[in-house]
């Protein structure tokens, strides 16, 4: 069983597996912190991968039913506290990606560098259409199998999931992120985004090249969202370790 950490009312369950400086893996929604395997064939060399199950995701409980990403950055910096982890590199995915521009927003020292895919600075208004009406119908059933393996706590977990997405619709306060908010980004960052994604048309990821200091951008040509899966996994990984390893200074 993974270690849990109570924190400001949940019991958050995470994974360290491998050896040597932290890396910070956020998963997308829906997901969970194990979906780094999809990723990696093994972790990283040189790193110690901590993955956290989001609040309300995988093994975590979330008995508020509340989701916000700046809760889950919230709930992450406890997770850093409790390992004695000061400062981390980090990788996020989508959902876990904008749970990334919050945490190096509210605390820049903390990051030192980031791989950020497929996070928008906010929500247009065609993510917003498919949020208003997402249902676990829209869903292929392998992706609905995958759901109940991932999420330990049934079917009343899952609803909350969904229950969650629609309410991003109607938010705009969470998934806010301003150029001049950008601006405080200290951490060297890798802005990954596919050309194709369905959420979020490619000319957010300028925006957030534009915004952030020290960043770089990396469209993936065909790339749809979280181009990082599957046959583009081994060039992703090749890519992202190069950058967090400081090969491109």
């Amino acid at each position: 069983m993974s270690p849990v950490l109570d924190t400001h009312g949940i019991s958050l369950h995470y994974d360290i597996v491998g050896d040597g400086e932290p890396l910070l893996f956020l998963h997308g929604g829906l997901g969970c912190g194990d979906n780094w395997r999809y990723i990696f064939t093994a972790p990283p060399e040189g790193y110690r991968l901590i993955a956290p199950d989001q609040r309300g995701h995988g093994a975590s409980t979330n008995p508020s039913r509340a989701f916000t990403f700046r809760q889950v950055a919230a709930d992450t910096f406890a997770l850093l506290d409790h390992l004695k982890v000061d400062r981390v590199k980090a990788i996020g995915v989508s959902g876990g990606g904008i749970a990334l521009l919050h945490m190096a927003t509210r605390q820049p020292s903390r990051i030192e560098s980031m791989v950020i895919v497929s996070a928008p600075p906010y929500f247009p208004a065609q993510a917003r259409a498919i949020q208003a009406q997402f249902t676990e119908a829209m869903l292929p059933e392998s992706e609905r199998a995958a759901l109940r393996r991932r999420h330990k706590h049934g079917e009343d977990q899952i609803q909350a999931l969904f229950e969650a997405v629609k309410g991003f619709a109607a938010d705009y306060d969470d998934v806010s992120f301003t150029p001049p908010l950008l601006a405080t980004i200290t951490a060297r960052t890798l802005i990954v985004f596919g050309d194709r994604d369905f959420l979020y048309p490619v000319s957010l990821a300028f925006d957030l090249h534009a915004a952030i200091p020290r960043s770089h951008l990396w469209v993936v040509p065909n790339g749809g969202h979280g181009p990082v899966f599957g046959a583009d996994g081994p060039r992703f990984v090749e890519t992202a370790m190069a950058f967090l390893r400081g090969d491109w200074d």
